[in-house]
């Protein structure tokens, strides 16, 4: 086949899978059945573990369908029932139906596709990448249960399930369907339709970011660069109690990252008015009030709430590893550094400590209007 041709059949099959992925309101509906029957089922007790061969074929051709399963179940159903105090029964009840689940479209620069509940009690976010959910299943899964098993402070998020393909089909193949989902804990519970809570999407921008950097920006859309993590132009005032709370789990959750190689999380941060209805109650997770639930600023404007999101991306993995190649050679041509998916994981744990820092002010019994 000649090259041009090679290109215009490359072309049409791009766009045939665009437009297989966005064709009709039923796509939505089928992966949230998929969702849904997997959390609500139990693999070891499931019928259709003895299915008949000629089933398991007609599987190969969904489309969005795709059969999911629970992965290292006992791992999460202890976290959920021994360490966060969630009963089987209550978290099941956030997944009654298809209906329980509210497509959010694409959220994030990686093409992760999100649904929340509609209690919005749980977010769930596809990991379409290999190295991604491989890197979770294989390095991070154990050591990150041990750990929020230990530290019940632990800023990273709560994941509750982790859920995958049984049986490769064409969508997942073709990525039309997300073939690997984490289910966790919804940072947003208990916010109204017309509230004005505000969010942030926050790691470190001293790095170098080609959508950002390169020509100015002019070679990226607006809708690519707004992907790019959020800038926080204020402060978190706190008490010293609170601070040195935050810095401690900081330091042990991004010890634990660093440990295994990860680097690129972000730290998600909510504000939340002090005048605005805050129903602290819907936590799934019932806490006392920390970082998860609300935390009081010290100048009596906002609740703070923060998690550490998407520990996924691993040095050590091939993708990270050829990434960094290209950048190094980029580096030769015009020195801008490296980004934060290329940089050393410790390097990025400073960086990422040090703005963290950086947001905080210490301030004891504020008075507010002062």
């Amino acid at each position: 086949m000649s090259e041009p041709a090679f290109k215009v059949l490359a072309q049409l099959v791009r766009k045939l899978i665009n437009y297989l992925r966005t064709m009709g309101d039923g796509r939505d509906k089928r992966i949230s059945r998929s969702i849904v029957y997997a959390i609500l089922t139990d693999d070891e007790t499931d019928p259709r573990r003895r299915i008949r061969i000629w089933r398991n074929i007609l599987k190969f051709f969904r489309l969005y369908g795709l059969t999911l399963v629970r992965l290292r179940p006992e791992l999460f159903r202890k976290l959920r029932t021994e360490t966060w105090g969630l009963s089987t029964d209550e978290y099941k009840s956030s997944f009654v139906d298809a209906d329980s689940l509210v497509p959010k479209g694409d959220m994030g620069y990686s093409g992760s596709t999100f649904f929340t509940t509609t209690d919005n009690k749980y977010l769930l976010k596809s990991i379409p990448r290999q190295f991604e959910h491989s890197f979770f299943r294989d390095d991070l899964l154990e050591p990150y249960v041990t750990h929020m098993q230990t530290h019940p402070r632990s800023l990273l998020v709560r994941i509750t399930d982790f859920l995958g393909w049984r049986y490769s089909s064409i969508g997942g193949i073709l990525r039309l369907a997300p073939a690997y989902h984490l289910v966790m804990e919804n940072l947003l519970h208990g916010q109204a339709d017309d509230s004005n809570w505000q969010t942030f999407d926050l790691k470190p921008m001293s790095y170098f970011f080609p959508e950002r950097d390169i020509a100015g920006g002019r070679l990226a859309s607006q809708a690519t660069k707004s992907k790019l993590a959020d800038d926080f132009n204020d402060k978190l005032v706190l008490s010293r109690e609170q601070a040195d709370s935050f810095f401690q789990a900081l330091e042990a959750d991004t010890e634990l990252l660093a440990k295994h190689n990860a680097v690129d999380y972000s730290l998600m941060l909510v504000r939340i008015p002090r005048d605005s209805s805050t129903p602290i109650q819907d936590d799934p997770f019932s806490d006392p009030p920390s970082w998860r639930t609300g935390v009081p600023s010290q100048d009596h404007k906002w609740l703070l709430r923060a998690v550490i999101l998407d520990f996924f991306w691993a040095k050590h993995k091939v993708h990270a590893k050829a990434m960094t190649f290209l950048i190094k050679a980029w580096n030769l041509i015009d020195r801008k550094g490296p980004m934060s998916i290329t940089t050393d994981a410790p390097e990025y744990r400073g960086r990422f400590l040090e703005m963290c820092r950086e947001m905080v002010e210490i301030k004891e019994n504020a008075v507010v209007g002062a």
